[in-house]
C-alpha cells in the first residue's frame, strides 16, 4: 500500500487496475478497505484510487477536526502527487460528502461525480448535537458503543453473515480519535445542493433500495438537482452498496466509465 507525504504526515492509499482514474473516498467509520471487493478485481477500464482519510485505516491523523474540505484537500494532493489533471470523484457515504467538498474546491478536476449511499444535504442543529454526542462518547469510551449502535442500520437483513464480520471487524479497528474529529467534520460540513445544481458533468447516484442512513429518497433529490445525472437503485443492499451487492455496483461503475468515455 504506497504512502504519500502531507506536511509531514503520512497518507496511505490504494492504487488498482488501468484507466479512466477513480478518486474513491470511503465513509464512516471505515478505510479504504471499505472497497475490498473493488480492490480486488477493479471494474474494466478504471484505475482505482482509495485513500485512507486522516487518522483512519493506516494514515496519520491530522490537527483538529477533519472537515470535509481538509480531506477532499487531501484527495487533490494525491492527484497531485500522482500527476493526474482530473479525475472522477466519488464517495460511499462520508465519503460522498467529501467528493462534493471537493468539487467545491476544484471543479475542473472532476470528471464526473460517483455518489454513493450519500446525500448533499448538512445536518440540522439536532443532528449536528448528535455528532458530538457521538464524537465526546468515542473518546471517553471508544469506538464499540459506536459500532454496536450502527451495525444493524448498515446494510440489508439479507446480507452475507461473513460481509457483516468483516464490516464490524474494520469499524472496530480505526481509532477513537480519528472518528471523533470526522464526527465533528461532517456536523460542520456545508450544504452541498448548490454545487451539485451547478454541476455540468456526468454524475451516478447510487443507493440502495434498503438503505436506511441515506434512503431512496434522498438520492432523487441530488438527481433532481443535477441535470443528466443517473440514479441507479441496488435492490437488496443498505447503506453499504458496493460490499453488499458487488456485482451489480460493478456493472454500475463500468457503465458510468463506459458513458464518460463516450462524451
Amino acid at each position: 500500500m504506497p504512502t504519500l507525504s502531507l506536511q509531514g504526515r503520512p497518507s496511505f492509499y490504494e492504487d488498482r487496475g488501468e484507466g479512466v482514474p477513480l478518486l474513491l473516498f470511503h465513509g464512516f467509520p471505515f478505510s479504504s478497505q471499505s472497497f475490498w471487493p473493488q480492490l480486488a478485481a477493479p471494474p474494466k477500464g478504471v484505475r482505482l484510487l482509495a485513500p485512507d482519510h486522516r487518522g483512519f485505516g493506516q494514515s496519520a491523523p491530522g490537527p483538529g477536526v477533519s472537515t470535509m474540505e481538509a480531506m477532499a484537500e487531501d484527495g487533490l494532493a494525491l492527484l497531485d502527487a500522482l500527476g493526474i489533471q482530473s479525475a472522477l470523484v466519488g464517495g460511499v457515504s462520508m465519503g460522498g460528502y467529501v467528493a462534493i467538498a471537493l468539487t467545491r474546491l476544484d471543479p475542473g478536476r472532476v470528471q464526473g461525480l460517483v455518489l454513493i449511499d450519500t446525500q448533499s444535504t448538512a445536518d440540522d442543529e439536532a443532528g449536528r448535537a448528535r455528532r458530538e454526542t457521538t464524537a465526546l462518547d468515542v473518546e471517553k469510551n471508544g469506538v464499540a458503543g459506536l459500532v454496536s449502535g450502527m451495525l444493524p442500520k448498515l446494510m440489508a437483513a439479507g446480507v452475507a453473515p461473513e460481509t457483516k464480520a468483516r464490516v464490524e471487524k474494520l469499524m472496530l479497528a480505526q481509532s477513537a480519535q480519528a472518528v471523533a474529529a470526522a464526527s465533528r467534520g461532517m456536523a460542520s460540513r456545508i450544504d452541498g445542493k448548490d454545487i451539485l445544481s451547478r454541476f455540468s458533468g456526468p454524475c451516478s447516484i447510487i443507493v440502495g433500495a434498503e438503505d436506511q442512513i441515506t434512503p431512496v429518497e434522498k438520492a432523487k433529490l441530488m438527481q433532481s438537482l443535477v441535470g443528466g445525472s443517473t440514479l441507479e437503485v441496488i435492490e437488496g443492499a443498505g447503506h453499504l452498496s458496493n460490499l453488499e451487492r458487488p456485482g451489480e455496483f460493478q456493472a454500475i461503475i463500468e457503465r458510468f466509465v463506459n458513458l464518460t468515455a463516450g462524451r
